[in-house]
């Protein structure tokens, strides 16, 4: 008998051992719009920017966290960004408070007109 209850006790111990807690953190998904009016002129035209604020990434959020965009030029379609689009090429940065999206020529050298209004998919993954 004491055999068996011994037994009984060291499986449940080893049972307990053996579990471990996961935290689960769900992403984020912000979406925002970006209308032409939003765009700023850089380098006379050959770039521009525009900004999103996002209160969500604070410094510790930008420095262990991650950040995924896309954008759609229609309806439902998203591509994710760095993306060439009709000869444009898209970028963005990330600091506290804030996305900015660049454009530019994917050559470079060229001229570029910004979009009309474009929808923005932000993705924040939180690392712990």
């Amino acid at each position: 008998m004491k055999k068996s209850v011994f037994l009984f006790a060291m499986s449940i111990m080893l049972l307990g051992a053996g579990c471990k807690k996961e935290y689960i953190v769900p992403n984020r998904t912000i979406f925002a719009t970006l209308n032409p009016g939003n765009w700023i002129k850089l380098d006379g035209g050959r770039s521009y920017t525009a900004s999103i604020n996002m209160p969500e990434i604070d410094n510790n959020f930008n420095d262990y966290g991650a950040v995924l965009v896309y954008i759609s030029f229609d309806n439902g379609t998203y591509e994710q960004i760095p993306q060439v689009y009709n000869g444009v090429s898209y970028s963005y940065l990330t600091r506290s408070g804030q996305i900015a999206l660049e454009i530019q020529s994917s050559d470079g050298i060229g001229t570029v007109t910004p979009p009309g209004s474009v929808k923005v998919k932000i993705v924040l993954i939180e690392s712990i």
